[in-house]
C-alpha cells in the first residue's frame, strides 16, 4: 500500500470544498486561529504568579479550602 500522491490530496480537498462550501471553511479555520491564538495567550498568562487571584491561601489544601468556606456561610 503506497502512499497517496499529490493527485489523490486534491481531490480530497475538491471533495471537502463541495461538501462543506469555502464559507464554512473560513469560518472553521478563523475559529481554529482564534482558539490557538486564546490557547498561547493563555499558556504566557499562566507563567506570571499572581495573576489569578490571592496567592496568600496557595498552601491550603482543596479540603481545608472547602471546610473554610462552608463555615463562612
Amino acid at each position: 500500500m503506497g502512499g497517496l500522491s499529490i493527485w489523490h490530496w486534491i481531490i480530497v480537498l475538491v471533495v471537502v470544498l463541495l461538501v462543506f462550501g469555502t464559507k464554512r471553511l473560513r469560518n472553521a479555520g478563523q475559529d481554529l486561529g482564534e482558539a490557538v491564538k486564546g490557547f498561547k495567550k493563555g499558556m504566557k498568562d499562566d507563567d506570571k504568579p499572581g495573576q489569578l487571584g490571592d496567592d496568600s491561601r496557595s498552601d491550603e489544601t482543596p479540603s481545608e479550602s472547602r471546610d473554610r468556606d462552608r463555615d463562612a456561610r
